[in-house]
């Protein structure tokens, strides 16, 4: 049905609005009666929608912590469980696909808890029209990715809708893991005097994307940082167990990852603008497109905040993995400034880092 027909119908058979009277944010979900794009960006529109619609409709103390991944208690274990859903726009870009994502996005957010990846399951939304050839090779590359991450697809589902109904191919992924005794990873977690290490270059995936959709040329092939993160964590724990808080900085970038954890334990973050390790690559096309790196999406990266005393062997082990060579530390958690992120630059000024109200990219993962 057409919006112009929604608008025109009596009153009795219009579909009824959720009230906004509650809501507030620095761009109010009140002036957005309808969805729009910002609203899956992970940044502060995200978080009201969130918040404010989702929270209440489901209710219940394990969706309290609104982490990535929930860690439940059950039949005597400790279990991480996530889901994601991916509609990234192309299907295929440089260094992975959307079959990859979909298996390292769902891992990654598991092991973000400490877990050790088992299970997956996996849903397949499928537009009428789509080549066959084109679903074989995103199931392969899905295959193959679950089998280099050490996890086994156990179940799933197929959907088919309508052409022009969708984007080619959609897809879900839900995880499960174990967490081991001992280990507690958390956003409130983060405490004073925490050190901030970030495992390599950021916003390599999100510049990526933005290169094959718009067909951009920075004189270099961009390939997404898509990677699965579970035996850099292992790495990390057999350093210490004692990690306060990971967190992998995908939509909405290091910031909104730096943003999210410093809300939640109530701290400040300082970060030294000139430690971050911004690969030139990502900073040229960055100029170019007039975006800021700190925002821009990353699929194989992580940020860690850990004791001061443990951060030089935290350290040593992420830059003994492959995935953690250029692992780099980039600031501190403070009592200053509870909630904020705050930037020092070059020229010695500080500037406050913001959660993104939408996003800059969309269609990212």
């Amino acid at each position: 049905m057409a919006d112009t027909e929604i608008l025109d119908a009596p009153t009795s058979t219009r579909p009824a609005e959720p009230d906004f009277s509650g809501w507030s944010c620095p761009l109010p979900l009140r002036d957005h009666p309808r969805v729009v794009m910002g609203h899956g960006g992970g940044g502060a529109m995200s978080a009201e929608l969130v918040a404010n619609l989702f929270v209440p409709a489901f209710g219940g103390p394990a969706l309290a912590g609104l982490g990535d991944c929930a860690v439940l208690e059950l039949g005597g274990a400790r279990l991480a469980f996530s889901t994601d859903t991916y509609v990234v726009r192309p299907l295929f870009f440089p260094g992975g696909s959307i079959g990859d994502l979909a298996v390292n996005g769902t891992v990654n957010d598991l092991a973000m808890s400490g877990a050790r990846p088992a299970y997956l399951s996996c849903g397949f939304v499928l537009e009428e029209g789509v080549e066959m050839a084109v679903v074989d090779r995103v199931a392969r590359a899905l295959g193959a990715a679950a089998r280099a991450a050490g996890v086994e697809v156990a179940t799933g589902d197929t959907k088919v809708v309508e052409s022009g109904h969708g984007d080619g191919i959609y897809l879900n992924t839900a995880g499960i893991g174990l967490v081991p005794a001992g280990v507690d990873i958390r956003p409130q977690r983060a405490v004073p005097g925490d050190v901030v290490i970030v495992s390599g270059e950021i916003g390599l995936h999100g510049v990526a994307i933005m290169s094959v959709r718009e067909g951009l040329e920075f004189g270099v092939e961009i390939e997404s940082d898509c990677a699965a993160l579970g035996g850099l964590v292992e790495a990390m724990l057999a350093a210490t167990p004692d990690l306060h808080v990971l967190r992998d900085p995908t939509r909405g970038g290091l910031a909104a990852a730096l943003n999210e954890i410093a809300a939640a334990a109530g701290v400040g973050v300082v970060v030294n603008e000139r430690s971050v390790p911004i690969p030139p690559q990502v900073a040229n096309a960055c100029a170019v497109l007039g975006l800021d790196p700190m925002y821009v999406a990353n699929e194989g990266k992580l940020v860690a905040f850990v004791p001061r005393q443990e951060a030089d062997a935290v350290l040593a082990a992420m830059r003994a993995h492959p995935l953690g060579a250029r692992a780099t530390v980039i600031g501190e958690c403070v009592a200053d400034h509870p909630g904020m992120v705050v930037a020092r630059t070059a020229f010695g000024a500080t500037r406050v880092v913001d959660l993104p109200v939408g996003e800059q990219l969309p269609r990212i993962c």
